[in-house]
């Protein structure tokens, strides 16, 4: 019964369930950062032929997913002025296009094609949890790699041509071998190890929602194998913080948990200095962790703030720059949505995605008091919340689009 309730039946829940579970095989011929996009514009095709066919009235599109395509088209609006004015060409400008229409313009399409098609969020649970079963099959394989002599690099797929990004998206990685340490590091079929442990967080919190427990065990200790093998502190922070939180969160309503909270907030009210000095102590601990990667990410986001409030307030600069030799000539304003977006769009495009987030946050938060559905995407919303300081949202939407999907259908739900 279990297993026909999860099968999927309609197109779209086929689509999704088939590109999730050939996740590791599109990774190996580098067709992962094709896929998403293409999976992306095709249901949101589909998502507007069924309101053209009458199958699903504009009515039924939530407030929320309405706000989510204005403000990702208000995104490609901004992205042109910005070109305007630094004077950036026809070509440059088209080349963006393209890059908005791979990422930002994702985040809302899934979202919608979630919100109006038929499908149900047990079958991206079952498929996620499928993905998992796989993910701890192939695990040997890139732990034993780096120990056996195995390379580094597979390949980089020649679909590269195809991508306009860089060879990250189209390569096989096994490992890495962090900088500084000489320890292995894995990034599986991320373009980078932090994205690795985004992902295992995210499919930690897809998979606790199946109600097969043997899936729901395999599911979870797969998300955990790409978070912890990931090595990525906001992995570890994120799955500390998320799960306690919407399990109070979802429960406000209720009078008796009020009550066991105020011998705690009395508790914090007395022993609230020294956990201030505990917690800035694990701050500093957290950045000494990884001592070169927090003085980059702190330098690429000064300079960002500053020539963001000194050269392009409004509009930002338009496109994405490389920084001085003091940051490893890494992007200016990347792993962190808000710098990069300050820097390329400026204070409107920064606008663009906090308000659509908090809308979305505050309506699921609602919602999460009396439906299952929607307290997992009140999970997978504060883990997009998180990760938008330490990953640029944008470049990764073609990775984590089963959450937008599954927070597009808990944002359709009445009930």
């Amino acid at each position: 019964m279990a297993e026909t309730a999860n099968h999927p039946q309609t197109a779209a829940e086929r689509l999704i369930a088939g590109t999730i579970q050939w996740t590791w095989a599109l990774w190996l011929v580098g067709g992962l950062y094709i896929a998403g996009p293409v999976l992306g514009w095709v249901m949101a095709g589909m998502a507007t032929v069924a309101l053209y066919l009458g199958q699903a009235k504009p009515g039924a599109i939530p407030s929320t997913v309405w706000i989510w395509l204005a403000a990702m088209l208000a995104m490609l609006l901004i992205l042109w002025v910005g070109h305007a004015n630094f004077e950036l060409g026809i070509a440059k400008t088209i080349k963006s296009s393209i890059g908005w229409a791979k990422g930002w313009a994702l985040i809302a399409l899934f979202v919608f094609a979630g919100a109006l098609l038929d499908i149900r969020a047990s079958v991206i649970y079952r498929a996620v949890c499928k993905l998992g079963l796989q993910t701890l099959i192939f695990l040997p394989i890139f732990l034993l790699a780096p120990y056996i002599g195995l390379p580094e690099l597979l390949w980089t797929s020649p679909l590269k041509i195809l991508g306009g990004a860089g060879p990250e998206y189209f390569a096989a990685q096994l490992y890495t071998i962090e900088p500084g340490a000489g320890s292995p590091r894995w990034q599986f079929f991320a373009p980078w190890s932090p994205a690795a442990g985004m992902m295992g967080v995210l499919y930690v919190l897809l998979s606790a929602q199946e109600k097969h427990r043997g899936w729901k065990a395999v599911g979870i200790a797969g998300g955990l194998v790409l978070a912890l093998f990931s090595q990525s502190r906001l992995a570890l922070v994120a799955l500390i913080v998320i799960v306690p939180f919407v399990w109070g969160a979802s429960r406000m309503g209720k009078g008796h948990l009020w009550l066991m909270a105020a011998p705690a907030v009395f508790a914090l009210g007395i022993f609230g200095p020294m956990l201030i000095e505990l917690v800035d102590s694990a701050v500093s601990e957290f950045s000494a962790a990884r001592a070169d990667s927090s003085r980059v990410r702190a330098a690429l986001g000064r300079i960002a703030i500053h020539r963001w409030e000194t050269e392009a307030y409004w509009f930002g600069h338009g496109i994405v720059e490389n920084g001085p030799h003091l940051v490893e000539y890494m992007p200016i304003g990347s792993h962190h949505s808000w710098y990069g977006l300050l820097f390329v769009k400026g204070l409107l495009g920064a606008a663009s995605l906090a308000v659509p987030l908090v809308a979305t946050f505050l309506v699921l938060l609602v919602k999460a008091q009396a439906d299952r559905t929607a307290r997992a995407g009140l999970g997978l919303a504060l883990a997009l919340v998180l990760y938008s300081f330490g990953e640029n949202l944008e470049i990764l939407a073609y990775l984590y689009w089963p959450a937008l999907v599954v927070i597009g259908i808990a944002l359709r739900r009445s009930d």
